[in-house]
């Protein structure tokens, strides 16, 4: 049976903390602004302006400093990053068939089947400049036949552009990017890859499907896939607030027990952070763990509902006991909270329940202000 090609758009907010900032602040437009940070903090992400000076994501803010002596540190107010992204997902939400929420400023549209109706591309053009006009926000995006490739069309076409990937030209698209524009190949793959003298996405295609998985197991075979455009993931319909989760691919395989009990510490505040922000609880905790084989393994515990640090790290770290294969390394970690209820604790000073609601309402006010990683516990560190 043959199946009508895919077609899908990808939307992704630009430098969407920055940008909040700017809103608010308008004398930060062009300038080199950081969102994130600290002395012993990391970018949590920067201007295009920043980024002329080689800062990125995820890179420790001492670095940053050194490579951008003038840029602007913000610790970013990540209620009104919460609320942006709400006013996003609406716009959306009124005149998309079927689309998914990915992250706080990413978004993939399923509009397969509605070019009978439209011009796909006209249609998320004409979405795009009424995001910006009602938020203010720039955007990019790309439209492909599948998720990967309409990322990767994204990614090109930024800052504030758009690129269609017309079907039958997706190989053609592919062959001279790098292989590290791929989505999930990091700094360890791409190492390994340059040393067996590929470089771009037609090298990949071109060494063939036997050599990589030689090289790589199960991993290389999924390289040869996407190096053709060829992705299985489908569009999940968004709804509100289903599970939170967090997840984290380590650049190298970890086995140190001390580091990935310190990363789900570390998740798990991250989660439960967000969670209090919707006003929720959670009655369900699972874990998620890849090994370096690209073995999946994970696991759930239904609790009492809750939404604090302290009730629901022990829950993740006997899940993680539970689950964890000392003879293995691991590549990914990550945490998931579902089965919300909104129910409500009525404010008692003498409940010890609602002194710890209290607590955490100040140490959340404390994160909304001056960022998510202003306070943490130490076992995160």
């Amino acid at each position: 049976m043959i199946t009508k090609p895919e077609i899908i758009a990808h939307i992704d907010l630009d430098s969407f903390f920055v940008s909040v900032e700017i809103l608010k602040n308008p004398s930060l437009r062009g300038l080199p602004v950081i969102v994130g940070g600290g002395d012993r903090g990391v970018v949590s992400t920067c201007s295009y302006e920043a980024r002329k000076f080689g800062v990125h994501s995820a890179m420790p803010s001492a670095r940053a400093k050194q490579l951008c002596p003038d840029a602007i540190f913000i610790k970013g107010s990540y209620s009104d990053y919460s609320r942006f992204s709400r006013w996003v997902t609406e716009i959306i939400s009124e005149t998309a068939p079927l689309f998914e929420k990915a992250s706080v400023d990413e978004f993939y549209i399923d509009l397969t089947g509605m070019e009978k109706f439209f011009d796909p591309l006209q249609w998320t053009i004409a979405l795009r400049k009424r995001i910006t006009a009602e938020t203010g926000l720039p955007l990019s995006f790309g439209i492909a036949a599948n998720k990967m490739l309409a990322k990767m069309a994204t990614n090109i076409a930024k800052p504030n552009g758009f690129l269609q990937v017309l079907p039958g030209k997706e190989k053609a698209f592919l062959a001279p990017l790098l292989v590290q524009d791929i989505p999930g190949v990091g700094k360890h793959t791409t190492t390994q890859l340059h040393a067996l003298k590929l470089f771009t996405i037609g090298d990949l295609y071109n060494t063939g499907q036997q050599t990589l998985e030689v090289n790589f197991g199960k991993w290389g075979g999924e390289l040869w896939q996407k190096s053709q455009g060829i992705y299985s993931s489908k569009v999940s319909a968004y709804h509100e607030a289903k599970s939170i989760s967090s997840e984290r691919t380590f650049d190298e395989n970890k086995t140190n027990l001390v580091f990935l009990n310190a990363e789900l510490v570390r998740l798990t505040e991250k989660v439960c952070f967000e969670l209090r922000t919707e006003e929720k609880k959670t009655r369900c905790v699972a874990i998620k763990i890849k090994y370096a084989d690209f073995e999946i393994k994970s696991r759930q515990m239904a609790i009492t509902s809750s939404s604090a640090d302290d009730e629901i790290i022990p829950v993740v770290k006997a899940l993680f006991k539970q689950s964890y294969d000392a003879k293995q390394s691991i590549r990914l970690l990550g945490v998931k909270l579902s089965d919300f209820t909104s129910e409500a604790l009525q404010t008692n000073l003498f409940s010890d329940a609602d002194k710890k609601t209290i607590l955490y309402k100040a140490l959340d006010g404390v994160k909304n202000r001056f960022g998510k990683t202003a306070i943490k516990r130490a076992s995160s560190n």
